[in-house]
């Protein structure tokens, strides 16, 4: 598969200031890309004045979030200890997994780390804009937090964002911790957390079984949908793989769609997935999501809330979903009984 470019990611592209190298730099390449990012580009920032759900009070709740995440990120890389400990790589997979549950964790893997589950090229900063990913650590550790299920549903509110930007840094802090005592065992680890990933995370959880990648594109677990943010510590300390789970999330998406009938932006598309990079699977339009991010001054959430992975599903009738269309509408039905379009709520909680 072919190594995605950071570069080509919205964060990254709304990075570049005209008159800037990485500006010129990129819209030299990509011409057909400058008009529409231009145009987003004058909107209002997400949680800005002049945005949908801004609030001079709560919006810099997430704005501080992101602020912090963005001071503690150059701690992800750090020096090993000379004092190399031998481990036993069951018993160290054992322990790591152990120890990131008992930090926040909800779920962890190890993966296989391949060439492609790491960007070619770095994108965000312009400090280290054009820069070639070159680490290749030989395996990754995932690991999932859980998303308040109530603040998830009061999506696109301001309540959405300072949920998502709370599981940000508890994923951002764990993997700083689990990256901190592997360096000290004189191991190399490196903590990818938001807005500093080198690996594209969805693809090293689905290695390691977390989930599987839906039709809106990021992952959704068995136990929580997508109401999750995801952490990645790749090392190369010697640990076990675990194996890629197919519980028959690519014909559940078939048949619900719920995230495409209620994307404000349009930016889920409702055919079957088609090949990209050598794998079916379906990609979001990312323009005419983040587009929409910036107009409601939030990271939207609503394809997360839609997906009836995220408001709970039994276990027993998941175990079915891979032989069992029937089983599959069943579930829609209850679905639509319980929610109607979409869990909605409407008031924000007491204490916002």
């Amino acid at each position: 598969m072919k190594r995605i470019d950071e570069r080509d990611t919205m964060f990254a592209r709304m990075n570049y200031k005209e008159g800037t190298p990485q500006y010129d730099e990129y819209y030299n390449r990509n011409k057909d890309k400058k008009e529409i990012d231009d145009k987003i580009r004058k909107k209002p920032h997400i949680c800005g004045e002049g945005t949908a759900m801004y609030h001079p009070v709560n919006a810099p709740i997430a704005d501080a979030n992101f602020k912090f995440l963005n001071d503690i990120k150059h701690l992800s890389e750090g020096t090993v200890n000379s004092n190399k400990v031998e481990v036993n790589d069951e018993e160290m997979t054992n322990r790591i997994k152990g120890l990131t549950t008992h930090y926040g964790a909800k779920l962890v893997g190890i993966a296989k780390m391949e060439e492609h589950y790491f960007y070619s090229h770095r994108g965000r900063h312009d400090e280290v804009y054009g820069q070639e990913v070159k680490i290749k650590h030989p395996y990754g550790i995932v690991f999932a937090v859980e998303m308040d299920k109530q603040m998830i549903n009061r999506s696109p509110q301001i309540s959405e964002v300072i949920e998502t930007s709370k599981a940000y840094v508890d994923a951002a802090i764990i993997g700083m911790q689990i990256a901190y005592f592997i360096r000290e065992l004189g191991y190399s680890a490196r903590n990818h957390m938001d807005a500093n990933y080198l690996v594209v995370a969805p693809l090293v959880a689905r290695e390691a079984g977390i989930g599987d990648i839906g039709r809106n594109g990021i992952l959704i677990t068995k136990e929580y949908g997508s109401r999750i943010r995801l952490g990645v510590v790749t090392t190369d300390i010697d640990l076990t793989p675990d194996k890629r789970v197919d519980f028959g999330l690519q014909e559940f998406c078939r048949r619900c769609s719920r995230c495409v009938r209620t994307c404000p932006g349009k930016a889920i598309p409702s055919g079957e997935p088609l090949e990209i990079n050598g794998i079916k699977r379906w990609q979001i339009k990312q323009e005419d999501c983040y587009n929409m991010w910036r107009s409601i001054g939030t990271d939207c959430g609503i394809c997360i809330c839609s997906c009836p992975f995220s408001q709970g599903i039994d276990k027993d009738k998941i175990d079915k979903i891979k032989d069992s269309q029937n089983e599959i509408d069943k579930i829609l039905e209850e679905y639509d009984e319980k929610y109607g379009i979409r869990p909605y709520i409407k008031e924000p909680p007491q204490w916002l």
